[in-house]
């Protein structure tokens, strides 16, 4: 991955799949530069081999020595841009390659690291988190495969949509780390004042509800009249289409007067965006001026035309996300969309990590937002 010279003095190591490279280099920098290291001539990233054969098999090859060293695996399971050839056809990879890779890359040299460290952004099978009829808990199941490994020392992911599958585990540190801070950073600095005097949060379905007092907690300002609403979603039992029950409707659960409010919808992810949509509509039947979207993973299954329709329409303001999960280079030239960098964030979890130092200020701390609110208000 890199020609640049590996840190001999130092044990930290930086294991980058391609999946997660830009998000990986971007973390290296950040790291060197806290040890004060040249970023021109070392690195922490130890390169890889990612072999895909034509039988639909793959083989990870660490072309550096990794004996006695504190590992970081760094995985995007939702890099859908990758491809490799099996038996003639192209296919571009799923998170279950990219789950299988992991495991065979850390099977690749756990007999001679000190520690293992798993860094996954966006949590494998995060929303089958539980069993709701006869199926598997993938979610529970893998965390438990990977607990099993020797030497695996932690796991950290970013806004886990259930943080409760940490149960699962009973060996490894299981660390939860959220990015409110470094996407509110970036909100209150692009909105105006008129723009942020007079909020609404609100969460997409019930299982939102926590994340979204979240940020209505963050934005407990005397400067800001704040309130709270929330959807919850009919659907319908009786038929199942692509896995899914079908949303009959959107119901709201709030005050219905929001003439003139700035809305902010909060979600871990947004999947196909349907269910966005439809809530950007019933905001606006409401009366609400302005309509913001944040979510931590934007995955756009069914591609962006709807969000930019409804920008170019007026009925959306702006989509704000992260870099911890790939986009695609086309999408990230939409004028609507705001895309967090969340490297520096990684980066000082790593560093905390590695040399044993509490991460509880960076899991817990909520006083950067009130601090920009009063900074711009005053």
């Amino acid at each position: 991955m890199s020609k640049k010279e590996q840190l001999e003095q130092e044990k930290l190591r930086l294991m980058v799949f391609k999946s997660a490279q830009e998000l990986g280099e971007k973390i290296d920098k950040h790291l060197l530069e806290k040890y004060k290291y040249d970023k021109e001539k070392y690195t922490f990233i130890v390169p890889m081999k990612e072999n895909f054969f034509d039988d639909g098999h793959l083989k990870v090859e660490i072309e550096d020595t990794v004996r006695g060293k504190d590992l970081y695996f760094l995985t995007d399971i939702g890099n859908y841009s990758l491809t490799y050839e099996m038996h003639g056809f192209t296919n571009h990879t799923s998170p279950n390659d990219l789950f299988t890779e992991l495991k065979d890359g850390i099977g690749a040299c756990n007999c001679h690291a000190e520690n293992i460290n798993v860094i996954m952004p966006l949590l494998y099978a995060g929303r089958q988190h539980r069993r709701n009829t006869r199926e598997n808990l993938t979610c529970g199941s893998a965390l438990r495969e990977l607990d099993s490994v020797n030497r695996m020392r932690s796991f950290i992911t970013f806004d886990a949509h259930d943080p409760g599958v940490e149960h699962a585990v009973k060996n490894m540190e299981f660390d939860n780390v959220y990015v409110t801070n470094m996407i509110l950073s970036q909100f209150i600095n692009d909105l105006n004042k008129e723009d942020l005097e007079d909020l609404v949060f609100v969460s997409p379905d019930n299982g939102a509800t926590g994340r979204r007092n979240v940020y209505l907690n963050s934005f407990n300002s005397p400067y800001i009249n704040r309130q709270a609403g929330s959807f919850y979603k009919q659907r319908d039992y009786n038929n199942l289409v692509n896995g899914k029950y079908p949303v009959i409707s959107h119901d709201y659960c709030g005050n219905n007067d929001l003439e003139g409010k700035t809305a902010i919808v909060t979600d871990d992810m947004i999947s196909s965006g349907g269910s966005m949509i439809d809530v950007i509509d019933e905001l606006k039947e409401r009366g609400v001026r302005k309509v913001y979207l944040i979510a931590t993973y934007t995955l756009f299954t069914k591609g962006i035309e709807k969000f930019s329709k409804y920008y170019q329409e007026g009925k959306l303001d702006g989509v704000y996300t992260t870099n911890l999960s790939y986009i695609p280079e086309e999408y990230l030239s939409e004028s609507w969309l705001h895309v967090c960098d969340c490297s520096k964030l990684v980066a000082d979890v790593i560093y905390n990590i590695h040399n044993d130092l509490s991460i509880s200020q960076i899991l817990s701390d909520k006083s950067t937002p009130i601090k920009l609110l009063e900074k711009k208000f005053k």
